[in-house]
């Protein structure tokens, strides 16, 4: 489905843009690329007085506050750099964004994000970040299963597997919301201000 409209009470999220991650190799697009891209949508609903939200994921050293399920895969304890779980310095600082600090894959589970987003009235949100298949798939199925109306920036995303971001831009998000371009969610939002 292609992008239609934005709700009057739009918010945007941004999935996990924080030092450690926006340095990741990332395709098909960079972490600078979508930092940049990123921007410019904040830059646009922070003018149009619709909320911003920056969601960052910490963990323990020791994983001892991450998901407690057994996997496959390898922990996500160890050490990290010192300030890899804070937002990026071109989105941070901005006294009217709220940030949202998730120890899961998804923003709702375990956090307040639908409870800021419930008491601004939000109806819709706008996704972005990093990874594609990760933080902001999880995200996006938690938002499709709250009742919000799901939008999925595709170019201000990136993910470490392209065949994965792939699955989740051509199979999954088409069964959760609307996809569309930084460019048409601008315009669209534009076009509601105006």
């Amino acid at each position: 489905m292609a992008l239609t409209t934005l709700d009057p009470r739009t918010a945007l999220v941004l999935i996990d843009l924080q030092n450690g991650i926006a340095a990741a190799p990332t395709v098909p697009h960079t972490g600078p690329e979508v930092v940049a891209r990123a921007v410019e949508l904040a830059n646009a609903f922070r003018a149009n007085g619709s909320p911003v939200v920056l969601v960052r994921v910490s963990l323990a050293e020791d994983g001892s506050d991450a998901a407690p399920g057994r996997t496959e895969a390898e922990g996500a304890g160890g050490p990290r750099p010192a300030g890899w779980d804070l937002i990026v310095d071109e989105l941070s600082g901005h006294d009217g964004d709220i940030t949202v600090t998730k120890r899961n894959w998804g923003a709702f589970h375990g956090t307040d994000l639908d409870l800021h987003l419930r008491r601004r009235g939000v109806s819709q949100i706008v996704l972005a970040g990093i990874a594609t298949s990760i933080g902001v798939e999880s995200t996006a199925r938690a938002a499709h299963e709250h009742g919000y109306h799901v939008t999925l920036v595709t170019d201000a995303m990136g993910d470490m597997d392209l065949d994965a971001h792939d699955n989740s831009v051509r199979r999954i998000f088409p069964r959760l919301g609307e996809t569309g371009t930084t460019a048409e969610v601008l315009a669209l939002l534009g076009s509601a201000a105006r």
